[in-house]
């Protein structure tokens, strides 16, 4: 009896020395992650654009559920349903358009009326390009945009997207004009783990993109972003500015592949004189269209590629850095209609 007591006795040490040891390592503070940490658990965790659209997925929804309430698909019915578009922003050209090509599709039902809109929403996004254009040693990508529309949060969220993918990227604060902006740039490089080259405040932005571009080629990145000040579209001798900074870049038979302009996504039909300016200024390559999230104006993505046939590559919905995301076509219009 007494060699039992002794056997359960040291079998409980055991137990009570081995959890010890156990939970003190739990308490133990672990390596901080690395940038490659990061980017396994951005890959275990993609995010999409589910239950992100909020508001204009409840006004577009709510207004098309009245029009495919209707039991008669009359005159009524169709104007209703352009109605319903315009109040989206998608545009008096693009909702007639899209509605015209639904009408003559004769459906039968509201509900085969309904599944024919989202055919030709997503229609008007078919065969577009949307990857974006990495070649040159090093890449060049040019960020241009008006005040607030969010192009500072933008670049580094996509600098963020670009070391995800293996990319080494590296910023050019061209932005010399207004005050500190070059310190709010590096703030938010730091946290991608990014590296800056800057200025001084009221240098010549192009020189500023140039020795970035040089610092690129110098310290082996492969991509460089160059952020420029904001601007009015209607100031002529800034959108001049621009034409020059693209200029420089260019030189001794280097190219810009991409000239993306960051577009607020809240600024609705307004955002159609901007992009037209830019991409005379500039000649653009694609759109990044911020705060989706927070506007009823969601339509406007259908009305810039519709109109204009510039695509829109990148979208953001939201302040974290995983929240700007690629664009997908299909999975925007499925859920901009989900309510419907």
């Amino acid at each position: 009896m007494d060699l039992i007591y002794v056997v359960v006795g040291i079998a409980v040490l055991l137990v009570l020395t081995g959890a010890f040891f156990y939970f003190r390592r739990l308490d133990r503070p672990g390596p901080a992650p690395t940038a490659e940490d990061v980017a396994v658990e951005t890959r275990r965790a993609p995010v999409g654009i589910n239950g992100r659209l909020g508001k204009s997925r409840t006004a577009l929804g709510g207004a098309l559920r009245g029009v495919f309430g209707r039991s008669a698909l009359d005159t009524q019915f169709w104007e209703a349903m352009e109605e319903a578009l315009m109040g989206a922003d998608v545009g008096v050209a693009a909702s007639a358009g899209v509605v015209e090509r639904v009408r003559r599709a004769k459906p039968e039902t509201a509900a085969s009326a309904r599944k024919l809109l989202e055919e030709e929403l997503k229609a008007v996004f078919a065969h577009t390009e949307r990857r974006l254009s990495l070649d040159g040693n090093p890449a060049v990508m040019l960020i241009v945009g008006v005040n607030g529309a969010g192009k500072t949060t933008s670049i580094a969220k996509l600098a963020g997207r670009l070391i995800v993918e293996g990319r080494k990227p590296l910023l050019a604060a061209a932005d010399t004009f207004r005050a500190a902006a070059d310190s709010q740039l590096r703030v938010w490089a730091e946290q991608v783990g990014v590296p800056v080259v800057a200025g001084k405040e009221g240098s010549d932005p192009a020189a500023v993109a140039f020795d970035g571009l040089s610092a690129a080629k110098a310290r082996g990145r492969d991509v460089v972003i160059v952020d420029t000040a904001g601007r009015l579209h209607s100031k002529q001798n800034l959108m001049a500015e621009l034409a020059k900074i693209r200029r420089v870049l260019e030189r001794d038979g280097g190219t810009v592949g991409e000239s993306l302009l960051v577009l607020d996504a809240t600024a609705g039909q307004n955002g159609i004189a901007q992009v037209r300016e830019f991409a005379n200024a500039i000649g653009l390559t694609g759109i990044v269209l911020t705060k989706l999230d927070g506007t009823a104006r969601g339509g406007i993505v259908v009305a810039v590629e519709q109109e204009l046939g510039i695509p829109v590559k990148f979208v953001g919905v939201g302040e974290g850095v995983d929240d700007l995301m690629p664009f997908d076509p299909d999975a925007f219009v499925t859920e901009l209609l989900a309510d419907a």
